[in-house]
């Protein structure tokens, strides 16, 4: 049974201002330590008490923002995504074109995960992590903002011609094993990576059919 006086500290009155900085400040930590331990151990391995050792928080105070490591695992993601959805959307500000987007923001996506992702996401391969990534509010964004940059640069005609939905999930979700992939591979390709997305998405789109009505 818990210590009810270990408690205390987490249910201290703060001001407004603080206590919105202990919360982020808390969450930051709790994110933090799931990287490290999701990268050491796995996640099936993981626990939630292995998260929490390496927070210094109570067990009270990481349940105040998390029910499991699945919770985690979606913050995470989602915190991922909304650092990454200011870079794909100056990708989108910048092209001239399908192909030019395409290859810009696949570039910035493979280069992302190899700075920020590449210690925490090793293990996590088909054996060691979730079913999938649940569909966080960012993940979300992430995902209208690649169907409307395809609509924008794919052009009227070819736009009204193509399923953006079916096309922004496919090209998401070739980016994402395909990321996965490079992430495991030594050494390091991310031109590599970009190129065969790049060929194997743009080669495609010539080809798929129109949209059912």
């Amino acid at each position: 049974m818990n210590d009810p006086t270990a408690e205390i500290s987490d249910i201290v009155e703060l001001a407004p201002g603080k206590r919105a900085q202990t919360k982020a400040a808390n969450r930051s930590a709790i994110l933090d330590a799931a990287r490290e331990v999701f990268s050491e151990m796995g996640f099936e391995s993981a626990t939630v008490r292995d998260i929490i050792r390496r927070t210094g928080l109570s067990v009270g105070a990481f349940y105040n923002y998390y029910r499991s490591k699945e919770e985690v695992f979606d913050a995470l993601a989602d915190d991922g995504a909304r650092r990454f959805r200011p870079i794909l959307q100056a990708q989108s500000a910048q092209a001239t074109d399908f192909a030019s987007y395409l290859r810009a923001a696949v570039g910035a996506y493979f280069n992302f995960i190899a700075a920020e992702h590449e210690a925490w996401t090793r293990n996590l391969d088909a054996e060691n992590s979730p079913v999938h990534v649940r569909n966080t509010p960012e993940l979300v964004a992430v995902f209208d903002e690649v169907r409307r940059a395809f609509g924008a640069t794919l052009g009227r005609t070819m736009a009204d011609d193509v399923d953006l939905d079916y096309l922004a999930a496919s090209a998401i979700a070739v980016a994402r094993e395909v990321g996965d992939l490079m992430l495991r591979r030594s050494p390091l390709d991310v031109e590599g990576a970009t190129d065969f997305v790049v060929a194997l998405l743009s080669g495609g789109v010539a080809g798929l059919p129109r949209p059912r009505v």
